[in-house]
Parts: structure tokens; C-alpha cells; sequence
């Protein structure tokens, strides 16, 4: 009787040969279309070359899934079919996919066979990383692995999605949402706009900016003067900025639809961007045009993450070293809330997506002239800053 033929995915006994540069491991592996190929790998050493042909044999079952998933498939092939399926998501979304598949997933569950994914088994995986990374991170884990698992249970390689039935993920509970008064606001402008420091990292106008529209940091410096009507007292909020690993910073799409707005600007801002524009220079050439209304010290995109260091920095300066950049963000839509908005408007106003008003999302609320820029006129700063930005013009 024969010899038993490879099982799909699965590589034969490795042999290792001498050469005059070395040694070279052989083994048969057995791809997804069912024929048996040689593999073969190349190095000084034997143990070298047999490391070098694991690894092989190992990329080529992750990169060889194809259609053909069973129970006998080994988790680490399943996440990156998974993976290499995903399409229409953002880059740091992808990003944060990629670092859940390689920091959790595939070291704690890559081993595994599909059949073997059990309730228990992910259970515990994610018990400890909620343990050793924190619930955050369990939680974006959990959401990978629904999504490996569904793969799997499509193909009937499970008889259903094991993560679901998994126990929720404790987190802290959630703090009282920080907002400051408008007094207090008006406050943080004049002390920022004091310190030669804030200033010379651009901080003043840039927090000014974002306090009148509710923006993202990434939202407020993918603005360019394009996107900034003054004569309308206006700005598109169509873009953010971030940083993608091999790529850099990027100006990419807001990632939603109700993210794409165009916003009513307060006097007291149209006023302070007229002022910026002349000290800047901005042109109205198709260069100039597209320039960044709020770049980085030495040109071009100004980085999300450096600017929150910048922020903190700036606010601890200033006596306000107690809050972060999303306070700001949250003040405007406390301001707004004060001024009797409805909670729609304030959506409309942050880019917020209501489940609930789907309908209103896809219809588009493309200006938002719900009484805002009114209402953020209240945090007009006070003439001492005032003061301060003509002695600089």
C-alpha cells in the first residue's frame, strides 16, 4: 500500500544537502490547488537553511489559503485571508487591524487549528490581554477575531462564530465629560497668545480654530486656504491628517460621510484668519491655494501626534495642565449646548454620526448653518489678546 499523500497546506519531511556555498533544506509542500511543489531554501549554515525553509513553509500556508478554508486550517492563514480581504477602510484602521493581528492574535492563536478556536480557548486569550494590555486593546482584539472567526464559519469551517458568544469586556468607568467655561476659554487664549513659546509653535490660532469649529486636531490641520471661504465666513472640513506606517503623514478623506461638513465660522475667527492670511502670505496661486492654513514649523502637514505634544505642553504653560485636546473639542459642543442647540445640530457641528439618524447622515447635511457660529462668538478673545495680535501684524 502507498504512502498517504500530503494533506493540503502541509509540507513533507525536510532534507538538507550540502553545496559549495553551504547547505540547502528541501522539503515538499502540498499548495491549495492540490499539487505537491518543492520548496527549497539557502544557507552557510544547515541550521540556518532549515530555518530559512520553516519560514517559507510557513508564509506559504499564511499566503495560500485561497478559497479553500477547513477546520484543519491553521489560525495564522485564516487571519491573513481575513486580513488581505479587507476593503474600503481607512489606513489607520487598517494600521490598527495589522498591530491586533501581530502583537495578539498571531503570537497568543496563530498555532491553533480553525477546529480548535473554541469559546473557551479565545476566552482566555482575551483575559489576558485585557490583563497585560488593558481592555482597550482586548476589545479591538475581540472585534479582530469576530471577524477572522465569521471567515471561518462562512467557509463551514466552524459551525458558528465562537466570539460572540464570548463575555464582555469590563472597562472602567467612563469619567464626567470635561468641558471649560467660556470665561475659562477666553482665559487659555490670552495666556497662550502671551507666551512667545505657544506662539512660536503656532498654538494660539491653532487652538482658536478648533474652539470655534469642534474640530479633530487631524480635521484642523488638513485645512488649506482653499478650503476656507472669508468672504462667506466658511470652511470645508473634508480632509484629516495621519500618519501611515511606511507612508508618512497623510491627507486622506474624513472617514465618514457626516465627518465631510461645511461649517459657519464666528466673526471672531473669520477676523483672525483674515489677519493670519496677511501675516503669512498666503497666495492665491494653486500652490498657495492647497498650502496648509496651519503647517509645521518648517513647512508642510503639521503631525497629529507632535501637535498633542505641543498642545500639553502649551496648555501646562498657560495654568491648564489638567486638560487635554479633547477638551477643547468638547467645550465648543458644551458652548453650543448652552446656547439651546439641539443635539442634531451639535452632530451636525462635530461631524458626529447618529445610528439613529442614518437617514439624516446619508441625506447629507452638507452646511451646518444651525446657529453656531453665533453661539461661538462668545469665546471672542478679550482685548488683551486682541492687543496682542496687532502688536504682531
Amino acid at each position: 500500500m502507498g504512502r498517504p499523500g500530503l494533506a493540503l497546506g502541509t509540507a513533507g519531511k525536510t532534507r538538507v544537502h550540502t553545496t559549495p556555498s553551504g547547505h540547502r533544506a528541501v522539503a515538499w509542500y502540498r499548495d491549495y490547488d492540490g499539487r505537491c511543489r518543492q520548496v527549497e531554501r539557502h544557507a552557510k549554515t544547515k541550521a540556518a537553511a532549515e530555518a530559512a525553509l520553516r519560514l517559507a513553509l510557513r508564509d506559504r500556508a499564511r499566503f495560500d489559503v485561497g478559497g479553500d478554508i477547513t477546520p484543519n486550517t491553521r489560525v495564522d492563514a485564516l487571519a491573513e485571508a481575513w486580513f488581505a480581504g479587507l476593503k474600503n477602510l481607512s489606513p489607520t484602521t487598517m494600521q490598527a487591524y495589522r498591530n491586533r493581528l501581530d502583537q495578539q492574535v498571531l503570537p497568543g492563536l496563530g498555532n491553533l487549528r480553525v477546529r480548535e478556536l473554541s469559546i473557551g480557548t479565545i476566552e482566555r486569550h482575551l483575559c489576558l490581554v485585557s490583563d497585560k494590555h488593558g481592555p482597550a486593546v482586548a476589545k479591538m482584539t475581540k472585534s479582530v477575531l469576530s471577524g477572522v472567526c465569521g471567515l471561518a464559519a462562512r467557509h463551514d469551517a466552524l459551525e458558528r462564530n465562537p466570539v460572540r458568544d464570548t463575555g464582555s469586556i469590563e472597562t472602567p468607568a467612563k469619567k464626567a465629560p470635561k468641558a471649560l467655561t467660556a470665561d475659562e476659554a477666553r482665559t487659555l487664549l490670552t495666556e497662550l497668545e502671551a507666551d512667545e513659546r505657544t506662539r512660536r509653535h503656532d498654538v494660539p490660532d491653532f487652538i482658536a480654530f478648533m474652539l470655534a469649529t469642534g474640530c479633530r486636531i487631524g480635521e484642523a490641520a488638513a485645512v488649506t486656504w482653499d478650503d476656507l471661504d472669508l468672504d462667506a465666513g466658511t470652511v470645508d472640513i473634508r480632509s484629516t491628517i495621519v500618519r501611515v506606517k511606511g507612508q508618512g503623514l497623510v491627507r486622506k478623506s474624513t472617514k465618514t460621510a457626516s465627518g465631510a461638513r461645511t461649517l459657519l465660522l464666528p466673526p471672531w475667527c473669520v477676523e483672525k484668519l483674515r489677519r493670519r492670511a496677511a501675516r503669512v502670505g498666503a497666495s492665491t496661486d494653486v500652490a498657495g491655494a492647497q498650502a496648509p492654513v496651519f503647517s509645521a514649523p518648517l513647512g508642510g502637514w503639521r503631525d497629529p501626534s507632535n501637535t498633542q505634544a505641543d498642545l500639553r505642553a502649551a496648555f501646562a504653560g498657560a495654568g491648564f495642565g489638567h486638560i487635554s485636546s479633547h477638551v477643547i473639542r468638547k467645550t465648543t459642543a458644551t458652548m453650543l449646548d448652552h446656547a439651546g442647540l439641539s443635539a442634531r445640530a451639535i452632530a451636525d457641528q462635530l461631524g458626529h454620526a447618529n445610528p439613529s439618524l442614518t437617514q439624516d447622515v446619508y441625506l447629507g447635511r452638507q452646511v451646518a448653518s444651525t446657529g453656531a457660529a453665533m453661539a461661538l462668538e462668545a469665546l471672542r478673545p478679550t482685548g488683551s489678546a486682541q492687543g496682542l495680535e496687532d502688536g504682531r501684524d
